[in-house]
């Protein structure tokens, strides 16, 4: 449907549509309720029945309520995955991005540099400390108190021992398996701890998230995983200030092992005397 969508772009018949209302709603209707149901079809067939009957019969409803002629146009746009009975939410990114955020406006630092983690964390922890953030893709929106910086986190533009604040929240573990357009690296997560290393000032605070697994593993090209013990083998030397684990909805405070794959969100601390 998407190739669909660009060849209209290109032909003629956008322009016919643009000019008739009527056969562009009729064309947008049908393609806004293809699209929600397209992977349904293929793995659930049933489910997609079950989910576009509730949609129709809701529509239906709708329509014999008395009407609003403020509103005169209906165009279809099948929601068909938030009728549930509690409102969901990624607990890895609910509890990671909780966790670092609180630290930070707990700490306050003048100015923190972060490393290809969430933007819209970012952006809104820039409301109340100046925020340096640095990606190989960097986002083309203009937001207050927020720098923009391309940048790989294998070969960071910064000088040695120059920051004091810095975070790298669920990255490490993408690095080199080519999944947002790097290059190939065995090597990469270690690269990546390397250099944040080695930018990060004495006594700085460096803030990261990482997946742990009861062994360390490789799910390509999503992620790896890392044992406890691996993690603070990279990060020889440095103090553990705090060390938190979700697994599922739970946030605890022991790495456990025999529970499998979870993640680890450490704080470290470069000690004054360490030449990273």
């Amino acid at each position: 449907m998407g190739f669909l969508l660009k060849k209209l772009k290109k032909s003629k018949l956008k322009q016919i549509l643009k000019n008739n209302k009527v056969l562009y709603n009729l064309f947008f209707n049908v393609y806004q309720l293809l699209i929600p149901g397209h992977e349904f079809f293929r793995f659930k067939p049933f489910l997609a029945f079950k989910k576009y009957f509730w949609y129709f019969s809701t529509l239906l409803d709708f329509n014999r309520l008395k009407h609003n002629y403020k509103f005169k146009t209906l165009m279809l746009h099948p929601c068909l995955f938030d009728n549930t009975v509690i409102t969901p939410i990624e607990p890895i990114y609910f509890y990671q991005d909780l966790w670092f955020a609180s630290h930070i406006f707990h700490r306050k630092p003048k100015i923190h540099f972060d490393i290809g983690s969430s933007i819209k964390t970012m952006s809104i922890l820039a409301q109340f400390t100046k925020i340096v953030f640095v990606d190989i893709r960097p986002p083309n929106i203009d937001v207050p108190n927020m720098e923009f910086i391309k940048g790989d986190i294998t070969n960071l533009l910064f000088a040695n021992n120059s920051i004091n604040s810095l975070s790298s929240i669920c990255v490490i573990e993408h690095i080199g398996l080519g999944r947002y357009g790097d290059k190939l690296d065995q090597f990469g997560s270690e690269k990546a701890i390397m250099e944040l290393k080695r930018v990060l000032a004495p006594k700085g605070f460096l803030y990261i998230s990482i997946p742990v697994d009861s062994e360390n593993k490789i799910y390509f090209n999503a992620h790896r995983a890392f044992t406890r013990d691996y993690i603070l083998e990279l990060f020889d030397g440095f103090e553990i200030i705090e060390e938190k684990y979700t697994y599922g909805y739970n946030l605890v405070d022991r790495y456990e092992k025999e529970k499998g794959f979870g993640t680890g969100l450490y704080i470290f601390r470069k000690r004054r005397d360490l030449n990273a």
